[in-house]
């Protein structure tokens, strides 16, 4: 008899899955799909066809996919290949508490993707539960003075680690990375500064003294460690990100995702100072043949050695991870990352460390998220081209998930050796 297996059928959404097919005849070509629906009724699907073998098993631990969405090797393929129906459509977690999103894997014949023909039944499916939030995880919505956001806290006595997590350019309150680092024992608040509840609707400019009143109210928690924090952000909020760096010395370990290493689009104010935001080449904004536009090469004219635009990163007292695409399309995050560290290297400054991944685009998510090469954001009147290969996108995901922990863990926790992590 034929069985479709995945162990384990309910993980969190960054844990891997065995996925096996036993019962075939030896040598068999079969058709493995998955599909997705989100919270808005969008559907994401994918496939991949594999050769069972001798004796009539598919293993995509060992088993190579041998056509679909990817071809090799790729025991989490179907997961991070999954594409939208309607295009431009980002997959994105809203609701991280109570629902996981289920996975439908169907085990069926390979046939061609036409309308006009008639699909057997599948052999054999199951459905899998993908978590944003391990079990024991609480969650607290804040609104406190000016902060809006929610806090999530482990499960046990504690105390933990804290950090703050910052996203960019669509605003709002977006919780879903918060939660799973939460679900790896981090006291972690997602913090919304635009575009939510009564904040400003745009981000005109941004007052760094709300960022300060979020970590002073993060570190005050009984359950989160002192005596500094971290911040885990991405593109706008790694702009932020590393300006809290340079100004608040409780923040001590400080991830930037595709960001600038300089104040773009909206100025910035801390007790009186103001740091405006770099001019750009607009003209060098381009477009794909598809219509997706790319902002990575509006800088290449700006002169950065003499812009009041560019922070001191060699003043923040705390350590750096840069994580950047090579093929980020828009942000040019490699090149502002290069000028950064060479900022700090000429003032004799060793607290960075970074991963820069051949093939990977702008949005590094957590791992086996499906990627997103182009989608629309609010602001922006076409759709933004994010770059990215598909492989090579996914083994970024992976492996950097994995290094933000490691780096959070060996500078937050006092006397933690890398050898424990």
């Amino acid at each position: 008899m034929v069985e479709l297996i995945a162990t384990p059928l309910s993980a969190l959404v960054d844990e891997p899955v065995h996925i096996r097919v036993t019962g075939l005849t030896p040598f068999q070509v079969v058709c493995l799909k998955a599909s997705l629906k989100d919270e808005k009724e969008n559907m994401f699907h994918s496939h991949a066809y594999y050769k069972a073998n001798e004796v009539g098993e598919v293993d995509l631990e060992r088993d190579s996919a041998v056509g679909g969405d990817f071809v090799g090797v790729h025991p989490m393929g179907l997961f991070w290949s999954l594409k939208p129906e309607k295009m431009l459509t980002r997959l994105a977690k809203r609701e991280v508490m109570n629902s996981p999103f289920q996975i439908e894997l169907k085990l069926c014949e390979p046939s061609f993707p036409v309308r006009t023909s008639i699909s057997s039944a599948p052999k054999a499916s199951l459905t899998l539960e993908r978590w944003y939030v391990a079990p024991g995880v609480t969650r607290i919505l804040v609104k406190k003075g000016r902060i809006r956001g929610a806090l999530f806290i482990p499960p046990g006595e504690g105390p933990f680690p804290g950090v703050i997590d910052l996203f960019g350019g669509n605003g709002g309150l977006i919780e879903f990375r918060a939660s799973l680092l939460a679900s790896h024992g981090f006291a972690s608040l997602a913090l919304a500064y635009w575009a939510y509840d009564d904040l400003p609707p745009l981000l005109e400019k941004v007052n760094l003294e709300y960022f300060e009143e979020a970590v002073n109210f993060l570190l005050a928690h009984p359950k989160v460690l002192g005596p500094g924090v971290g911040v885990v952000s991405v593109c706008k909020g790694a702009m932020i990100g590393l300006s809290m760096a340079v100004h608040l010395k409780q923040v001590i370990a400080t991830v930037l995702i595709s960001g600038p290493n300089f104040i773009l689009d909206c100025t910035h104010e801390y007790r009186g100072k103001i740091i405006p935001s770099m001019p750009c080449s607009i003209h060098l904004e381009s477009s794909t043949a598809l219509g997706f536009t790319e902002f990575y090469r509006v800088y290449e004219e700006t002169d950065f050695e003499s812009s009041q635009s560019v922070l001191p990163v060699e003043k923040a007292q705390g350590h750096f991870l840069f994580i950047v695409g090579e093929e980020d399309k828009n942000i040019n995050s490699k090149v502002f990352a290069e000028k950064a560290i060479k900022q700090l290297k000429r003032h004799g400054k060793n607290n960075w460390s970074l991963l820069s991944y051949p093939g990977a685009g702008h949005l590094i998510e957590p791992p086996y998220s499906p990627m997103c090469c182009a989608s629309r954001i609010s602001f922006v009147t076409s759709p933004i081209h994010w770059g990215g290969e598909l492989i090579p996108h996914a083994a970024a995901q992976e492996h950097s998930w994995k290094e933000i922990q490691k780096f959070l863990r060996q500078h937050l926790i006092p006397g933690q050796s890398t050898s424990q992590l």
